[in-house]
């Protein structure tokens, strides 16, 4: 076992198991304490190579991550530390692992349960190579205003509180990781405070004993007393009266066992930890407390009077001036995680993006408001689905089914357009679905199903602005323009394209006004009088169907109406549609 001081302002970690929380805690400890360089030198997490983003302070840094103890080990040799996550099923394994590699000093094993075989097996290995093993079932341990092991101390509030981001002139060492924290309290209070504090673990067969820390505490020149606080169960604290007795430890000690009040039950108890409970009348605290004072370590007649015990331990000490208490330093602000601020009301943040159609943070998901049982027990469609996403409210059920059919009548044309063709291309040369159909999709444009946004714009601008057939169709053949959704490969005056009349007949049927829509076909006998293949296509006939739709509704305001064609929402049903046909 070590002799002197196990860690300093310079020692370095690796943890083993990623938990985000507890990095970041020993960071902000750093950070608190003045460290140059953060104490997590590369993390360890079995099975993934790379990098964890966390806080040093203000400065947002790079951990890295290795995949096996001794890669990480070989990667930083400075770090002499290893702090162990792992669950009890694999603390063992790993531990020795850690053990066996020649950089590691000390182990601390934060798992409870590991079995006692295993446990055993490596108390043996690491007293064998003059190495330390901290727990099992440790939180770990702490040098004030140096370096500190996972959630040892718990909050940086209370750190701050229990004045642990400087050293102090008590060296402490408690079975309990819990009671530590309210010792470290009561320590700062009636003290200087902490210089190392350890929580050897609760489990009946410890890395290293209560005795072990005292005597290394006895050698520390910093350390001028010594807390202790035992709990019944096991023998480990007469290790501690026979170093008292035979004159190792000439630093006044400080002691309490709990677990005083087992007696009052008339059956044995098991306490919290493995190890407390009392197996006879020697593993009583009662026995080992007074074992402790006869030895020579000031014990007080209950928990309640430790704090008054320790106080007048410490005043003794600078009465003799065999100490003098450290002077107060102000540590530096933490700078407070935003999420945490947010919550406690402290600060307020823009959000990055903010959806206005779809919600997820409650119960079910919602669509623009719309509930998702709502939407599935109200038997809406994909036309509704789409009303609410893309235009954020409840269309008439006209208009969702002409969404429906446009899409219907658009979702395939045949293996040989130039969307379909680059699919069938790019999924024979073996890609896979996702880039066959982006392939696909790239070639929607002016030539090619992306008119349907355009045909809209130029006749709805014709419309509003009263222009004859005529003046529309000349004053874009002196721009040099082909009039968008006029126009077919194949079909003629003669040969109309049958979805161009399947959705002329819902309109007439079902919209109120179809005013778009004539202005349209009146376009369309223009045209052909010049030439019998400038016909009215689909895109022609949704773009101008769209238009009767937007402003028959009377669910859109000009300006609104306005945005949807800029924005080029139209397109999009026939990207959409078209998706089903190149997938198939």
């Amino acid at each position: 076992m070590a002799t002197g001081q196990l860690f300093s302002r310079t020692t370095q970690a690796l943890f083993y198991n990623y938990k985000q929380l507890p990095i970041q805690r020993m960071l902000d400890f750093d950070f608190l304490c003045g460290r140059e360089t953060p104490s997590v030198a590369g993390i360890i997490n079995p099975g993934g190579d790379g990098f964890q983003k966390l806080f040093f302070g203000q400065e947002e840094i790079a951990i890295p991550v290795h995949s096996a103890i001794e890669a990480a080990c070989a990667a930083h040799p400075t770090a002499d530390v290893f702090i162990n996550f792992a669950s009890f099923r694999s603390a063992a394994a790993s531990s020795m692992a850690a053990l066996k590699q020649p950089t590691i000093r000390v182990v601390a094993i934060i798992a409870e349960g590991v079995p006692e075989s295993d446990a055993k097996q490596l108390i043996a290995y690491a007293r064998a190579n003059n190495k330390v093993v901290i727990g099992p079932a440790t939180v770990g341990g702490i040098q004030a205003g140096a370096f500190k092991i996972g959630d040892t101390a718990g909050t940086i509030d209370n750190i701050i509180h229990c004045k642990l981001y400087r050293p102090g002139s008590v060296g402490f060492v408690s079975k309990s990781g819990g009671m530590s924290n309210e010792l470290y309290n009561t320590i700062a209070r009636v003290t200087d405070g902490i210089y190392e504090g350890i929580a050897i673990g609760g489990d009946v067969f410890p890395g290293s004993t209560l005795s072990d820390h005292v005597l290394r505490f006895n050698n520390i020149p910093q350390v001028k007393m010594i807390v202790v606080l035992g709990e019944l169960g096991g023998r480990d604290e007469y290790s501690l009266v026979e170093a008292l007795k035979q004159g190792k430890v000439t630093k006044p000690v400080v002691a309490w066992v709990s677990g005083t009040c087992a007696r009052l039950f008339k059956s044995e108890v098991q306490f919290g930890h493995a190890g407390a409970k009392s197996g006879g009348e020697m593993e009583s605290a009662q026995a080992k407390n007074q074992a402790l004072r006869e030895a020579g370590a000031v014990v007080p007649t209950s928990y309640e009077a430790l704090e008054v015990a320790i106080k007048e331990a410490f005043e003794k000490l600078v009465e003799e001036g065999k100490t003098t208490p450290v002077k107060e330093v102000h540590p530096p602000q933490i700078p407070e995680d935003l999420n945490t601020a947010i919550k406690s009301g402290k600060v307020r943040a823009p959000t990055h993006i903010i959806s206005t159609i779809s919600d997820d943070r409650g119960e079910e998901p919602c669509y623009a408001g719309v509930p998702m049982s709502s939407i599935v027990e109200s038997g809406y469609g994909v036309g509704d689905v789409i009303s609410l996403l893309w235009f954020k409210r409840s269309l008439p059920r006209y208009c969702t089914q002409f969404i429906e059919i446009c899409i219907m009548l658009c979702a395939d044309h045949g293996p040989c357009v130039s969307g379909a063709h680059n699919t069938i291309v790019t999924a024979r040369a073996g890609k896979d679905l996702v880039s066959s159909l982006v392939s696909g999709l790239l070639t929607i444009g002016p030539r090619f199903g992306g008119a349907i946004d355009d045909a809209a714009r130029y006749f709805k601008d014709a419309y509003d602005r009263g222009l004859t057939p005529y003046e529309f169709v000349e004053s874009m053949k002196k721009k040099g323009i082909r009039v968008p959704g006029i126009g077919h490969r194949i079909k003629r005056g003669d040969n109309r394209d049958k979805r161009v009349e399947l959705l002329q007949r819902f309109a007439r049927t079902h919209f109120p006004s179809v005013k778009y829509m004539e202005y349209a076909v009146q376009v369309e006998t223009y045209t052909l009088s010049k030439a019998n293949n400038l016909v009215l296509n689909v895109d022609g006939a949704i773009g101008s169907l769209f238009l009767d739709l937007l402003a028959g509704s009377g669910m859109f305001t000009k300006q609104e109406i306005d945005e949807i064609v800029e924005i080029g929402y139209l397109n999009g049903l026939f990207v959409l549609a078209r998706s089903i046909g190149l997938i198939g």
